[in-house]
């Protein structure tokens, strides 16, 4: 009987042992908090899963990044404030937004500003000179490390009316990111802006607070905006990279070794949003279609060459003399 007891015992302490050393080993040395306000199935949200997926592998699960998607740590401001106060340690946002900590930032998110996407995503790399000089602005601004962007769509204007010129948009109400790059885009295109948190856009669309609103194809798809709005109108105002942020004093907190698996994650992650993006745009674009949303592009008359004139005008009006030498900048990028 003794001797049943000792061998349960002994059992009992070496499965105790196992567990103790597999919990030990499993545990994260640092946690992360990555705050966002997209959905988790959306692009913009699985490359946030894909980082933390990258950084727990090159790290041997010593550093673990936690996921609160869906605005559960605040809104587009407040997402950026947070991650500035270290509240929360990453985020990502647009380049407007980050703007509001550091404003030359919004520069990236001016309409009509790139050649093509190649053209962005050589501007926004986190080597490229540009980006490295207005990085050790934001940080020491903001307190704020941008590591890298992906390309997170070109944004076109849907409404639930037809729109083919900016004249159609006198007095109608568009949803606009609470930021003065986008108020001034939506203003250019002939619209009345009306600021909204994207936590609130599809309320404001359902209740007739807004009229219509401005996005990357994705997000109307995977916000099923298709099934509030009828019309897309393909205006292409706006390609842009979603920024990823971290907090600097967090940052400089991490050894070299977990600085350097962050950024190899970081590149890795940047290159396959971006391919993701690039891969779901025309079959979002047909996946609205088959739902029965009115696609109008300058086969239907849409006339973009108006509304590249009206948004470049306005922007010219209010940004030239702040962005002016940095706009001279981005068009030499090859």
């Amino acid at each position: 009987m003794l001797s049943n007891v000792c061998k349960i015992g002994c059992l009992a302490a070496v499965v105790g042992t196992f567990t103790m050393s597999m919990g030990s080993a499993a545990a994260a040395e640092v946690t992360l908090r990555y705050g966002h306000m997209h959905t988790p199935t959306s692009i913009a949200g699985m490359q946030a899963e894909w980082l933390a997926e990258a950084i727990a592998e090159k790290t041997n699960g010593e550093v673990e990044v936690q996921i609160y998607p869906n605005s559960q740590l605040g809104k587009l401001q407040e997402l950026a404030e947070g991650v500035s106060t270290g509240s929360i340690a990453l985020s990502h946002n647009t380049a407007g937004a980050i703007g509001s900590l550091y404003p030359p930032f919004a520069a990236f998110d001016t309409p009509y500003l790139y050649r093509d996407i190649d053209h962005l995503m050589a501007v926004t790399d986190v080597n490229s000179p540009i980006m490295q000089e207005l990085n050790e602005g934001l940080i020491e601004a903001s307190g704020v490390r941008v590591l890298y962007g992906f390309y997170f769509g070109t944004r076109h204007l849907t409404a639930d009316r037809e729109i083919l010129a900016p004249a159609d948009l006198d007095g109608v109400k568009i949803r606009s990111i609470p930021f003065p790059i986008y108020m001034a885009t939506v203003e250019g295109m002939g619209a009345v802006p009306v600021p909204v948190d994207w936590s609130e856009v599809p309320t404001a669309l359902a209740t007739g607070v807004v009229d219509g609103q401005e996005n990357p194809v994705n997000v109307v798809v995977s916000a099923k905006l298709n099934e509030i709005q009828d019309y897309m109108m393909l205006t292409g105002h706006i390609s842009a990279a979603q920024m990823i942020m971290i907090n600097e004093d967090k940052w400089q907190s991490l050894s070299p070794e977990y600085q350097q698996a962050i950024t190899e994650a970081a590149s890795e992650v940047r290159e396959r949003a971006t391919t993701a993006m690039l891969d779901s745009e025309s079959s979002d674009l047909a996946q609205l279609r088959d739902a029965g949303m009115t696609i109008i592009g300058p086969d239907e008359s849409l006339d973009v060459d108006a509304f590249r004139d009206s948004v470049r005008a306005r922007i010219a009006e209010e940004f030239d003399e702040q962005y002016g030498e940095l706009y001279e900048k981005i068009a030499a990028v090859e």
